[in-house]
């Protein structure tokens, strides 16, 4: 057999050529045409080759990269629907008030950014004006995820329509007095306004994909029809360089969400200079799209270059656009034409003859503003071919000059992102380019001031008329509060009965009532389960064949289970969104699910499981959005601490999520230690977030995979368990003056803490009471508003405080969390109060031994205990010291 090395691809075909004569013939007729009309011709000829194919329905593989140009020629354009110089009036307007609201601010050094708006804002015009549905019309209007950086464009356009005030402008960044404007998109900041928190970057392109999915996910399962919404998420191409824009990209593809359109603002930099210094972004980013499986539109050059591109019969032009860097293109939009035409035009003879018939007026023009984003009709061309595709999701890749109209000292310059104002020269100069009716006597450079042409000029009634037209304003975010019915008391009673002599993880208890709540007729169907993957880990494979998991396609397959009772079973009405091993993606699902009550006007219920330790470390960042959005459901952090996960050591061993949900405001956090806790946690939550008054909150609970037997719920323990502290187990006095404490503990800890109490009893003669701590982050939360209420002159005890109140003996807080977790409520103890917990890095081991290894075992508890009470001289120090040697320590 031949050695294969160094053979071309084609030599190496599995399939056999069948008529080798007819190969040689195309490979001689490529040759030639290198060989007389040059190497250009040939891949000119190639790729008019390949698109006839695809045209043609011919299988053969697509190009992952087209020439540096218009993907719509000139000639191909739709009219354009509109008044054109209306429009560019309307613009006018808007980029003005964004630069002057931006600048006014940076007096009082609030900052703000007017660059990405400068660039962007015929992308945003457009839509306002032809595309983007509203939510007064049919529906739930279309979904939009506007750049951070752009808001103050987006504030300026609700000033012009009436929707805010000139005061409202002045209070850009400046939110303490309760009527600002915050710096970006932020649905808790302004609810009427904002739908989607976009700054973290790279978060908003990710859940844009996960929106427009969802939207088919209640189509399908018939929750209500969203057909008619489109999902728009605007990026940066620097916010291309986030892992998350582009984390999902073959998700969308693969179940050909046509419903959604991403709009990359390529002004080629980034916050401190190019995105693609040596490169070029656009052909990057259209490889990477095409090679995903989306529709690619480029708009990047405008009207201007058309006589340009007539010129080029040789296709140097074309050559030498694809050939410069992106950096060397913005250095072309800020010099002059003499430099553009020995440095751009003089690479190649044909280029000079070219440029030897354009006029220097011609070239600047060009070089210097002519971009496919900048003109209304080169977008709204792209747009329309956007929404017209089917079958795949469209990108948009618009180039743009990044400080477009704010003047040369903005245009293209590296440093335009850290810059905050205009001078008065330059708002001068910026008026004559837009042609806006304002005097040199209104400018100067303390407060320059706000532009608007009347309430009822043709510009407003022009762009209301559009609006009204589109389905009313836009962005808007619309609440219907509808709140669900509690579901049927049954499936909490089975729970509060406990599980007898059979062990059962919390997790599964957890699991098993969301199956049973899931069967209520009345709001079963709003449960939305969300699993990354591991679903069987978590117990949750008898929702497979009963609820389904989603998937657009149904199941295509006969699945490798069948046979088994809990088979694998994909459905087109599916109820379990199984993302397989993306937590971010997951997490986007949830954020989706949790909103859709504002966003479709349909209440769901999502809970999201997941290991512990990859939720709040690793998406963190997600779950203040999530906060951010106004979101409710379920975080569930599955097989939770660090020692409950036998085996696998630190990257699983979580002892620090509680720590930092305790962060976020919106995060209610329990540490449930049994089944029926986590019954009456999960029905207040219902009520909290679904009943007639919902709050705007969520819920994290931690559950754990350690089997154990259930008890059944003690009597009067439920305001103990959301509040967040009971007494589950009183001390039984051996004696009348036996030395007495209190023990704490949340979670699995529970039952260290239970087996120390009998251990202080039968060996020490000390008497301990166990209470169950369902929420360290509750008790903290109450006491801290207790605190405000105090400065107010109001007189309230926290909740803990008054628990414990009277409670003999020092107070020892247990947890399988690092002690900082429990350490929250400390200030609010009376009682001396001392912790034990599992800081550190996690290890690989049996749960006893990595107990014993962080001191949180049973009898490392009593040892503790012993030495609070010795330091109270309550017991002998030998009894310390005895009790060490005799538990090994």
């Amino acid at each position: 057999m031949p050695d294969p090395v160094g053979k071309l691809p084609s030599e190496l075909d599995q399939l056999p050529d069948r008529d080798a004569e007819e190969t040689a013939e195309w490979a001689a007729s490529l040759d030639a045409v290198t060989e007389h009309a040059g190497p250009h011709r040939a891949a000119y000829l190639m790729r008019r080759t390949l698109q006839h194919a695809q045209s043609a329905g011919v299988p053969v593989p697509a190009l992952l990269e087209t020439d540096y140009l218009n993907t719509i020629p000139t000639a191909a354009e739709p009219a354009f629907e509109g008044d054109e110089a209306m429009e560019s009036r309307i613009a006018g307007w808007n980029r003005w008030n964004a630069a002057a609201m931006v600048t006014r601010g940076s007096r009082l050094g609030v900052g703000g950014h007017i660059a990405t708006f400068a660039s962007a804002a015929w992308l945003y015009e457009t839509g306002f004006n032809h595309f983007f549905r509203g939510k007064e019309g049919d529906g739930s209007g279309d979904q939009l995820y506007i750049q951070g950086h752009a808001s103050p464009g987006i504030y300026a356009r609700a000033f012009l329509d009436g929707r805010l005030t000139e005061e409202q402008l002045d209070n850009f960044r400046q939110e303490a007095g309760g009527n600002g404007l915050p710096s970006y998109p932020h649905p808790r900041r302004l609810p009427w306004l904002w739908e989607f928190p976009t700054v973290s970057m790279g978060l908003g392109p990710l859940s844009a994909i996960y929106q427009a999915r969802f939207n088919r996910y209640l189509t399908n399962r018939g929750i209500k029809d969203t057909s008619a919404s489109h999902v728009w998420a605007f990026l940066g191409d620097g916010e291309m360089d986030e892992p998350e824009s582009t984390a999902a990209l073959a998700l969308a593809a693969r179940e050909g969400l046509d419903n959604l359109t991403f709009v990359i603002n390529c002004n080629l930099q980034r916050l401190d200079g190019p995105v693609r210094a040596n490169f070029k972004i656009v052909q990057e980013l259209e490889s990477q799209f095409r090679g995903a499986g989306w529709n690619v539109v480029k708009s990047l050059w405008g009207s201007a270059w058309d006589e340009l591109f007539a010129l080029d019969t040789t296709g140097a032009l074309v050559r030498r656009l694809r050939a410069v860097p992106d950096a060397q293109f913005q250095t072309y939009a800020t010099r002059d034409v003499a430099y553009i035409r020995e440095h751009f035009f003089g690479a190649e003879p044909a280029l000079v003859e070219l440029a030897k018939l354009l006029s220097d007026a011609k070239i600047d023009e060009c070089f210097h503003t002519s971009r496919g984003g900048h003109e209304a009709r080169k977008v709204y061309a792209a747009y329309r071919a956007a929404l017209a595709h089917k079958g795949a999701p469209t990108v948009v890749l618009a180039q743009t000059v990044k400080g477009y109209t704010l003047g040369t000292g903005f245009e293209s310059r590296n440093a335009n992102h850290q810059m905050k104002k205009l001078s008065g020269e330059q708002f001068r100069t910026m008026r004559d380019l837009l042609e806006l009716p304002i005097p040199d006597s209104a400018l100067n450079e303390e407060l320059v001031p706000y532009g608007h042409p009347g309430a009822d000029s043709p510009e407003v009634r022009y762009l209301q008329e559009r609006r009204a037209e589109l389905g009313g304003p836009a962005p808007a975010r619309r609440v219907h509060a509808v709140a669900l019915p509690e579901p049927s008391e049954k499936a909490f009673q089975s729970v509060y009965k406990g599980s007898g002599k059979q062990s059962v993880a919390t997790t599964m208890a957890f699991v098993r009532l969301v199956k049973d709540l899931m069967r209520d007729k009345e709001t079963g169907r709003r449960w939305v389960p969300i699993v990354p993957d591991e679903a069987r880990t978590f117990g949750m494979e008898a929702l497979f064949p009963s609820a389904g998991i989603y998937s657009p396609l149904g199941q295509t397959y006969d699945p490798v289970d069948r046979d088994q009772i809990m088979y694998y079973k994909e459905a087109k009405d599916g109820q379990i969104l199984n993302e397989g091993i993306t937590e971010a993606g997951s997490m986007a699902d949830f954020i989706a699910a949790a909103t859709s009550y504002a966003t479709h006007g349909e209440t769901m219920i999502p809970f999201y499981i997941f290991y512990s330790m990859f939720g709040w470390q690793r998406t963190g960042d997600q779950m203040w959005q999530l906060a951010d959005q106004l979101g409710k459901g379920f975080i569930v952090g599955a097989t939770a601490g660090r020692t409950t996960l036998t085996g696998e050591g630190l990257q699983h061993a979580d002892g620090h999520s509680h720590l930092l949900a305790a962060t976020n405001p919106a995060s209610l956090n329990y540490d449930p230690a049994f089944a029926y806790e986590i019954a009456v946690i999960v029905k207040d939550g219902l009520r909290r977030m679904y009943g007639p008054d919902a709050e705007d909150v969520f819920y994290y609970l931690t559950v754990y995979n350690e089997p154990m037997p259930q008890p059944a719920m003690p009597e009067g323990v439920e305001e103990g368990i959301v509040k967040g502290l009971y007494r589950f187990k009183e001390g039984v006095p051996a004696k009348a003056e036996a030395p007495r404490l209190q023990l704490l503990a949340s979670g699995t800890a529970i039952h260290w803490v239970l087996e120390a109490q009998e251990l202080l009893a039968a060996e020490w003669g000390v008497t301990a009471d166990v209470w169950s701590a369902t929420s360290w982050g509750e008790l903290r939360r109450e006491a801290l508003e207790c605190d405000e209420a105090l400065l107010r002159g109001e007189q309230r005890t926290p909740y803990v405080t008054r628990a414990l109140d009277g409670a003999p003996g020092p107070v020892l807080a247990v947890s399988d969390w690092m002690r900082q977790v429990p350490d929250q409520i400390s200030q609010w103890v009376e009682q001396d109060y001392s912790s034990l917990g599992t800081d550190g890095f996690g290890l690989s081991d049996t749960r006893d031994a990595a107990r014993r290894h962080f001191g949180v075992d049973a009898r490392s508890i009593t040892v503790a205990a012993l030495a609070q009470l010795a330091r109270r001289g309550e017991v002998p120090a030998s009894a310390v010291k005895e009790a060490r040697e005799r538990y090994g320590l």
